[in-house]
């Protein structure tokens, strides 16, 4: 292992007491990576406006919802997880990258990001200075390939950001030196990581100890396709931590990606994982958490053993080389709040969309809501899990039964999405 990555056994540390959480100053010790955070932020409300069913529905789940899954519950831990982001990359030219130096590129969207006790995000490739090189492109190719200049980690720091997935196909585009340089740069901005084999993050956060692991479908990364492989990962990360987070990177891309199939998908030729079980295996091996990215566009999302699992969740931040028609411009921030144990108590979803080039905005139409609540229903039926349509979430597990609906109160439904022609995804 390169002397610039920290190991599930050891490596350097940063401890870091923040308040407010834009505020950076850190010292390095010589044990696991170690965030130590004392942030007070207040607890929002989310309101949802809508017609007859939804007012039903609140009074019918409101006294048992507002003891077991509220806001401001005694104990439970906020995270804010959002999916792929890459602000800019001078490779193969500077004309991908923001105007401004990007240095606005985050700021419609920063609120979103903050107010947690913890915030997650996947980095779609390294940050990296020229001096770092890319063997993945033939001279005159067209291929993507991404190297974001270092002095944007900035940006993601000033948003909010606290932990990132460095486990994904674009991870290594400019080889270790890129990675070196990348693992450098987040930590001279006390950005904790997880990605390379074998690695994890651990961070205080909420008065509690968070781990976590970031698996990919190539051997660059903790990788997805071994199963018994990451849950023994994940069970002795789960060992030393209070809760437990695993990001994944895999599935097919593209806009006909939305589903997700119960067994094996390529992309490619690529094996690209058994997404289903590969989640349910890491929540049975201690996972609280599962966050998933990779293809492109938002998946559904469902709740197993009262765990939270986020299939897809979408395209965040990724500017200049990615196609955003249709789906594809759809993001969203998952806010989810875990009890003590870990459970899943409430949530969530803050929709986004990406403007021009790639930059993101709050989506007041809520498109991605409405997107993943379909899917999620197609994808897995008759679970515990409810999305309403403002794009609060929770189990009906932790509420009592509802009654049945008036027959003069009409149902309300998601729209069907029109059929879009498949479209391409970064490779």
């Amino acid at each position: 292992m390169d002397g610039g990555l920290q190991t599930a056994g050891g490596g350097r540390s940063i401890c870091r007491a923040m308040t407010p959480k834009n505020d950076l100053p850190f010292t390095v010790y010589p044990s696991p990576l170690h965030f130590v955070r004392t942030l007070a932020m207040p607890r929002r409300f989310a309101s949802v406006v809508a017609p007859t069913f939804l007012l039903v529905l609140a009074l019918a789940v409101a006294p048992a919802h507002a003891q077991q899954q509220g806001d401001g519950e005694p104990g439970a831990l906020r995270i804010r997880a959002a999916g792929d982001v890459m602000l800019g990359t001078d490779f193969p030219s500077q004309k991908h990258l923001p105007p401004d130096s990007a240095a606005n590129i985050l700021s419609a969207v920063a609120p979103l990001l903050q107010n947690a006790d913890l915030t997650f995000v996947n980095l779609e490739g390294p940050i990296a200075d020229r001096t770092a090189s890319t063997g993945k492109c033939d001279p005159g190719e067209n291929c993507y390939a991404f190297r974001t200049p270092p002095r944007y980690a900035r940006f993601l720091s000033d948003a909010g950001v606290d932990v990132v997935s460095l486990a994904n196909n674009h991870a290594v585009d400019f080889g270790r030196e890129g990675q070196r340089q990348t693992i450098r740069t987040l930590e001279e901005h006390g950005i904790a990581w997880s990605g390379p084999p074998g690695t994890t993050a651990t961070l205080e956060a909420g008065g509690r100890r968070v781990g976590l692991v970031a698996f990919h479908t190539a051997r660059s990364g903790n990788y997805l396709n071994d199963h018994d492989a990451a849950a023994a990962l994940v069970d002795s990360l789960a060992r030393t931590v209070d809760v437990t987070l695993v990001s994944f990177h895999g599935g097919a891309e593209g806009s006909d990606a939305l589903h997700v199939p119960d067994t094996m998908e390529t992309f490619y030729g690529e094996q690209r994982g058994h997404l289903r079980a590969f989640a349910r295996r890491v929540v049975d091996a201690g996972a609280d958490l599962v966050l998933g990215h990779g293809p492109h566009v938002p998946r559904g999302m469902e709740i197993y053993r009262g765990r939270l699992v986020a299939y897809s969740l979408g395209n965040f931040a990724t500017y200049g080389r990615f196609n955003l028609s249709g789906p594809l411009g759809l993001g969203m921030v998952l806010e989810a709040e875990l009890g003590p144990a870990g459970r899943f108590l409430g949530g969530r979803l803050l929709p986004t969309r990406q403007l021009g080039e790639g930059v993101p905005v709050p989506d007041r139409r809520g498109e991605a809501v409405r997107l993943v609540r379909r899917l999620s229903r197609a994808d897995f039926p008759g679970g515990p899990f409810t999305i309403l349509p403002g794009g609060r979430l929770f189990s009906r597990r932790a509420v009592r039964p509802l009654p049945p609906l008036p027959p003069t109160v009409p149902a309300l439904d998601a729209p069907a999405l029109p059929s879009r022609p498949a479209v391409g995804a970064a490779q």
